[in-house]
């Protein structure tokens, strides 16, 4: 296992750090922990922009899932805090996206335990003033690579 830690002084710092890691491949699955407005989606945001995206990017804390295809590179976000129950992924049929060769981030990934597979990064952002702290544990051999990398 390997591990990273960051200081992020500002939102800009938050998407940079996203940034970084859409120059990572293969694709795999990011699980993003932290409070409310710690900078989850600030990170997907930076990581999507990253790869062209111009349009918003917002939390699918009422969706569930947004689904981004840029320049032929598929991206699922998804945001797990209203989540009654895990077994509504199988509803929704979570699994087929984890099948495939998209990156996958999930916000509260442990309003999901025990349906979730295994992240292959686990980032939390916890904030300080202005900025964040963010700690990357690689889960995977996939991810040490991205890890590696940043």
């Amino acid at each position: 296992m390997l591990t990273a830690r960051w200081v992020l002084p500002d939102p800009e710092a938050t998407e940079a750090l996203g940034a970084r890691l859409a120059q990572c491949r293969p694709p795999g699955y990011v699980a993003l922990e932290g409070v409310l407005g710690a900078g989850k989606t600030t990170f997907v945001r930076g990581f999507l922009r990253a790869l062209g995206h111009a349009g918003s990017v917002r939390s699918p804390t009422y969706t569930l899932v947004e689904p981004y295809r840029i320049g032929g590179v598929e991206v699922i976000h998804m945001d797990l805090y209203r989540l009654a129950d895990p077994m509504e992924l199988e509803d929704m049929g979570v699994r087929d996206y984890f099948g495939s060769s998209s990156w996958i981030f999930v916000e509260w990934p442990e309003r999901g335990a025990g349906v979730l597979p295994t992240a292959d990064l686990s980032l939390r952002l916890e904030p300080e003033g202005a900025g964040r702290h963010a700690l990357a544990e690689a889960v995977s051999p996939l991810g040490v690579s991205w890890l590696r990398a940043l």
